[in-house]
């Protein structure tokens, strides 16, 4: 049985890894406070001392060592009634408990959702693969399917607080649909982000991983974005992010303890698209040259594309500018003969310098399973 959500909460927490640290995350119904109680240590979401009582969601930024070592948080709140000057009024504290599980030990069992297109239900079912198993939920992109309102950016939240529980780490990659419509430009106040940014590394357990966003999937002159997007600047920026992480390597994916090091994008970057998708093939092969002769990742994982499948370099289908390593491709909504939306996602399982993956939709159908050697 679900854990109940507390009255003021759309969901529970989803608690992020972004870098070293972990960012709890709740959209909630109500202006309040909020924090995060680790081992009697007490985090706020707070902006330069001052604690935040009128956000959307709020985001609880917390040490992941921290968290990892405790193995559980106390969400608190409390509701705000009157934010006056001086003295301003605010309900009781509501507290609520929830239990966390780090990723650590020798098996890493990671379940990939991407293009959910809105969907809640069956991705949720697809989600549940591993059950209480599960060690990382990764989001990668379009799990809503444009940023016109703010609901429509709470169903990753939804996802994630189904699947998760507020007990398990989750990570966030956007997809292209994220960024379309009057929200958008509020995504990383709504996501988790690394210092405003939505690209960035990660290291937990034994994984080391970076997320790599293509932005939109056309030029930013294209005039279904009517001057709205600037995502050339922005992905020569990730290039430079590629080049900072190569020279602070021993920080980062040859770190002590680094067994995985995943490339997470939702849309495959190493792939030629037909006109008018056909963009940015030199900073395209300039992240795959990097990526391939530097950082040598062990595994992408991709969406965007509707498919359940592994691609390895070579594969002429996949592979036009330097595939740097096998690539699963796993996400894929589809329709029954009823009209209701089925939901197929990709579960993997690390372990012994193997990928164990099997891609699975909401019913329990299995479509295929494949072990990559890493």
């Amino acid at each position: 049985m679900m854990k109940n959500i507390a009255e003021n909460l759309k969901t529970h927490p989803a608690v992020f890894a972004v870098g070293h640290e972990y960012q709890i995350m709740v959209p909630v119904k109500a202006d309040c406070i909020m924090f995060a109680d680790i081992g009697g240590e007490r985090f706020y979401d707070s902006s330069n001392g001052i604690n935040r009582s009128d956000p959307p969601v709020h985001r609880i930024t917390v040490p992941m060592e921290k968290l990892d070592n405790a193995g559980g948080y106390i969400l608190g709140y409390r509701k705000m009634i009157n934010r006056k000057t001086y003295f301003p009024e605010l309900e009781d504290e509501v507290l609520v408990e929830y239990d966390f599980k780090p990723v650590k030990g020798d098996k890493i069992n990671i379940y990939h959702i991407s293009d959910a297109h809105t969907a809640i239900d069956a991705p949720v079912r697809a989600g549940k693969y591993f059950g209480k198993d599960l060690n990382l939920l990764v989001l990668n992109g379009d799990i809503h399917n444009h940023s016109n309102t703010i609901e429509n950016l709470d169903i990753e939240y939804e996802i994630a607080s189904q699947i998760t529980e507020g007990s398990i780490p989750c990570v966030y990659s956007r997809g292209n649909h994220d960024l379309r419509g009057v929200c958008a430009e509020a995504l990383s106040e709504y996501m988790p982000n690394y210092r405003g940014l939505s690209y960035y590394t990660i290291r937990i357990g034994k994984i080391w991983a970076i997320l790599l966003e293509c932005g939109e999937d056309k030029i930013d002159e294209n005039e279904e974005y009517g001057g709205t997007v600037d995502f050339h600047r922005f992905r020569l920026n990730e290039t430079e992010l590629l080049k900072k992480v190569i020279e602070n390597a021993d920080n980062e994916y040859n770190a002590d303890g680094v067994e995985y090091k995943l490339v997470i994008s939702h849309i495959p970057f190493s792939k030629r698209r037909v006109p008018p998708f056909d963009i940015e093939e030199e900073i395209f092969t300039d992240w795959c040259k990097l990526l391939s002769e530097k950082i040598k990742p062990h595994l992408m994982l991709i969406g965007h594309l509707h498919q359940c499948r592994v691609s390895y370099p070579g594969d002429e289908a996949y592979d036009n500018f330097g595939q740097p390593c096998p690539m699963v491709i796993g996400s894929m909504p589809f329709k029954r003969e009823s009209g209701e939306k089925g939901f197929a996602g990709c579960a993997i399982s690390l372990e012994n310098g193997v990928a164990n993956v099997t891609f699975n939709d909401d019913s329990g159908k299995i479509f295929g399973s494949e072990s990559v050697k890493l």
